[in-house]
């Protein structure tokens, strides 16, 4: 119990430290909004501040999401609620985070990725929503595995436990009953195949923008994260398949969970460190050297250069 009480520990200290870097980040979105209102060319790169905005959202209910599966935390809980509603939660658990808030994050990192070589950028608040809309399937078909599915396998057919087991009960030190979470299997099967062709499809985006990048740290930029992406997103749905083996109050489940949850992670702060902060800081940086430029007229092509490029990569 003492192992399972520290990765506990460590995953307390992770989420609190992805949602310090996720408020970081919201700050730098509102401080670009209010100095874009005075430039144009921040009103330009700005257009998809509601996208980016709902990067960071996403991540940050993901990380508050992980949450309700900490057995530190869920045996706290246990004195004030039921097992049934316990289990209610670890099933609402699965469903957030493999159906709504990681597919959530990780499609909009495409739509990101993808935009920055369209010469035309869509509406943000539309590309919000087209985002959101995107997820609705995989959210809907983890809901009937988690709370339908497993009722009507319980009748009539007969999957091994681990296919739909969202939770188990386990006897703590004093002989009280406390409900652990875990990951079915067929949930995990649900986010495999969404995390796959999510896979190609990036590797494809990426690829294109690589294409025309001639920037060498905007290529690096892109390669570093389509490195961790396509890296941790295979990597995390074998851990999630793998942990089926045990049960949650295993010291072997508590450290493959652990690596699911530093693979998610590790996409969560590239993402929001190349999406996020350093081109909003990038984009504020080439608006003070066009002030500077103003009475400067030996930068004025420099810097000229130097917004395009940042446009059409990041914005």
């Amino acid at each position: 119990m003492s192992l399972l009480l520290v990765l506990d520990v460590v995953v307390l200290s992770f989420i609190t430290a992805l949602l310090l870097l996720s408020v970081f980040s919201l700050c730098f979105i509102f401080h670009l909004c209010f100095k874009s209102r005075t430039s144009h060319h921040l009103q330009r790169f700005n257009s998809l501040w509601t996208v980016r905005f709902l990067l960071v959202l996403s991540i940050t209910f993901w990380a508050l999401n992980e949450l309700l599966r900490l057995p530190l935390l869920l045996r706290r809980t246990a004195k004030h609620l039921s097992q049934p509603q316990q289990a209610t939660l670890c099933k609402i658990h699965v469903a957030l985070s493999l159906g709504f808030f990681e597919p959530a994050f990780l499609v909009t990192l495409l739509f990101l990725v993808d935009v920055s070589v369209k010469k035309e950028t869509p509406n943000g608040r539309w590309a919000a929503a087209s985002v959101l809309l995107m997820t609705l399937p995989l959210l809907i078909l983890q809901i009937i595995v988690l709370f339908f599915f497993a009722e009507f396998e319980a009748v009539t057919l007969r999957f091994p436990d681990y296919f739909v087991r969202s939770s188990v009960v386990v006897s703590g030190e004093s002989n009280d009953k406390t409900v652990l979470c875990a990951y079915p299997l067929l949930s995990t099967t649900a986010f495999g195949s969404f995390g796959l062709g999510f896979s190609a499809m990036f590797l494809v985006s990426a690829w294109r923008v690589v294409s025309v990048v001639i920037n060498k740290a905007l290529r690096l930029r892109i390669y570093g994260l389509a490195f961790t992406v396509l890296v941790s997103l295979p990597l995390q749905i074998a851990m999630l398949g793998l942990s089926a083996a045990w049960l949650p109050d295993q010291a072997a489940y508590g450290s493959v969970s652990l690596a699911v949850f530093l693979l998610t992670f590790s996409c969560a702060v590239v993402g929001e460190g190349i999406l996020v902060i350093k081109p909003i800081a990038d984009s504020l940086a080439v608006r003070g050297q066009q002030c500077f430029s103003t009475w400067d007229p030996w930068r004025r092509r420099h810097v000229a250069h130097g917004t395009a490029l940042d446009e059409m990569v990041v914005s």
